[in-house]
């Protein structure tokens, strides 16, 4: 299956909120697409092949740095929204966890103990979500840059991955944390009412 028809069918299985947060990869080829390919030091049209009619190429290299340089805000601004919101759900998660311990603490009956047990498993479920958003959209990332890279001939991965390395969205450690300690919690729970 295509990375761009996987990743609309994922936005619109997941919930309402997160439409819309996920990398915007259609946009992003769209853009490449105006950037002419460069094949051993010269500029193609990627329909015909050959320079566009009438064109110098001092026009081509400067149109091109253009079109690269709003490829590459673009792709940052899709960056700073998918690490936003990633970030964001971090902090929302540990909030509730800390919530999800204390209520687990104070348990009075078996209803209110069923209760925790089921929002704790609906918690860790989010969380799986929010780990494969994370996969999903560093994957888009790395599809569209693989792509410019390609087209251009140049090697603007090594400029961006390292960057994107240190972005909260790439970076799972909380969140796998953050899951172990619903696994935890969960296990004490069941394990109490063992006879």
């Amino acid at each position: 299956m295509k990375y761009g028809k996987r990743l609309r069918d994922e936005e619109e299985k997941t919930f309402r909120e997160w439409k819309g947060q996920f990398i915007c990869y259609k946009r992003l080829k769209k853009q490449l697409k105006l950037i002419y390919h460069r094949s051993n030091g010269k500029y193609m049209s990627t329909r015909s092949r050959r320079w566009p009619r009438f064109a110098t190429r001092r026009f081509v290299e400067a149109n091109n740095r253009g079109l690269r340089i709003g490829f590459t805000r673009l792709l940052d601004s899709e960056l700073k929204k998918v690490n936003s919101f990633y970030f964001g759900k971090e902090e929302d998660y540990i909030i509730r966890l800390k919530e999800l311990q204390l209520r687990a603490e104070s348990l009075q009956s078996d209803e209110e103990k069923l209760e925790v047990q089921k929002d704790i498993l609906k918690f860790h479920g989010e969380m799986v979500l929010l780990l494969n958003y994370s996969l999903l959209n560093f994957t888009g990332l790395r599809k569209i840059v693989k792509k410019h890279n390609k087209k251009t001939g140049t090697s603007f991965e090594f400029f961006a991955l390292p960057r994107v390395m240190q972005q909260s969205f790439f970076s799972t450690d909380l969140l796998y944390n953050l899951m172990q300690e619903t696994k935890t919690m969960l296990a004490r729970l069941f394990l109490t009412d063992a006879p």
